[in-house]
């Protein structure tokens, strides 16, 4: 099964959208800087927050972040600066003292934009044969857009990263978006196809649903997009959003694409681990980011 990321583009119905600074109150902490950010992305309103270490003395690797789901709408961008239970600690000021400047926004439905509920804005979009999880990408594309138009951020050094929904949402813009130099994603790559004859779709929200998309492509062919561009694939053994078949067939899928450059694909899987960060995955991240972005 293969896609090309025009077609991608076109099921999701992503669109390429313009985005626009209103606001900025920079809060210093320390060695690191966070800026609170507003911005209009479409017709919409939008929380952006971003951390970056507190002296710049060149252009800098960024790292555009994806925010989990977790059920927990009230957090979206937070999750930078507050970390989630399945995190081992916030990422924001890691990331910042490690050299980068890390972008989060919230995704429609999170944080700020909790004004409308998950199956409401997902059901409106289905009905127009469009998906929620389409919105999303085109939102976190135009986020791209403003961290790679920064005077601070090496254009040429962007990565991106996230966890459970953030890590679909990072490994699918970078495979639709080649401004994405190297993506780390932890615990939700898997094969579509094999979780549904598990059984075990439905612990994802309906955001993810799109429309048509199985019969042309899935997680595998989608991550093979991004090839031969750097990719960190992070899984546990006894996740139910990753099950081992599902991840197998995904990197079955995943590994022909990357046969002229084998060490730009890495794979954890860690027996035992559920859906959660663990510090080895910690450790492979930042390494990860440090070879091809540092």
């Amino acid at each position: 099964m293969s896609i090309t990321a025009h077609r991608f583009r076109e099921l999701l119905g992503f669109e390429d959208r313009g985005i626009t600074r209103l606001d900025k109150r920079v809060e210093p902490i320390g060695d690191y800087v966070v800026e609170h950010l507003q911005f209009r992305i479409g017709d919409a309103e939008v929380r952006g927050i971003l951390t970056r270490p507190a002296e710049i003395a060149a252009p800098l690797p960024a790292i555009l972040y994806g925010h989990s789901h977790g059920g927990r709408y009230d957090v979206g961008a937070r999750e930078l600066l507050d970390g989630r239970e399945y995190l081992i600690s916030p990422l924001g000021p890691v990331f910042a003292r490690a050299g980068y400047v890390t972008l989060c926004i919230d995704m429609p439905v999170f944080g700020e934009r909790a004004d409308v509920t998950e199956s409401a804005a997902a059901k409106a979009l289905l009905w127009y044969g469009q998906s929620l999880f389409g919105e999303m990408l085109s939102d976190h594309a135009a986020a791209l857009t403003y961290l790679s138009g920064r005077d601070d951020v090496d254009a040429s050094r962007i990565g991106a990263f996230g966890l459970s929904m953030g890590c679909v949402l990072s490994y699918w813009l970078a495979a639709l978006d080649k401004r994405i130099a190297a993506v780390a994603h932890l615990c939700c790559f898997a094969d579509f196809r094999t979780m549904v004859e598990l059984g075990a779709h439905d612990g994802h929200g309906i955001y993810l649903t799109v429309p048509g998309l199985l019969k042309e492509a899935d997680g595998g062919s989608i991550a093979a997009l991004i090839a031969p561009r750097p990719q960190l694939v992070c899984v546990g053994e006894a996740d139910h959003l990753s099950p081992p078949q599902a991840v197998a067939r995904a990197m079955d899928e995943l590994r022909p694409s990357y046969a002229s450059a084998p060490d730009k694909l890495e794979f954890i899987s860690e027996p035992g681990v559920g859906h959660e960060e663990t510090p080895s995955m910690r450790a492979a991240v930042l390494r990860f980011f440090e070879r091809y972005l540092g």
